[in-house]
């Protein structure tokens, strides 16, 4: 069930708070938590392109921060191409909708999928 902007939503289960991605994947974890049940407020929503942008971002990290020669970039940005124009068949399997929610103890999380949230 897809959640409107202004929807009030309750947590299904913790949810650790990083730093540097969303709240439910990748990034540096941090020591806090929110609590399952913490009541908030959805603030908005976005739909994210299933696998194929899944692999761009794994790509992209693995790459970042490097320097590389001209012939290498040619080479890396090739490749990178390959993988966009490859996720681009599957643009619509496995999409998901993810939630930016301002808790009632003033955090926001960004990133937190459907499955995280029920209707309060």
């Amino acid at each position: 069930m897809p959640y409107e902007a202004g929807t009030r939503i309750r947590l299904t289960r913790e949810a650790q708070v990083t730093a540097g991605d969303s709240a439910t994947r990748g990034g540096v974890p941090g020591p806090l938590f929110l609590a399952e049940g913490l009541a908030g407020t959805v603030m908005g929503s976005t739909t994210e392109g299933g696998r194929g942008q899944d692999h761009l971002a794994s790509f992209d990290q693995h790459v970042r921060g490097h320097r590389f020669d001209a012939f290498a970039a040619s080479l890396i940005d090739d490749l990178r191409q390959n993988v966009a124009r490859l996720g681009a068949f599957d643009a619509g399997a496995g999409a998901r909708t993810t939630y930016r929610v301002r808790f009632d103890n003033g955090f926001v999380l960004d990133g937190l999928e459907e499955g995280w949230l029920t209707q309060a």
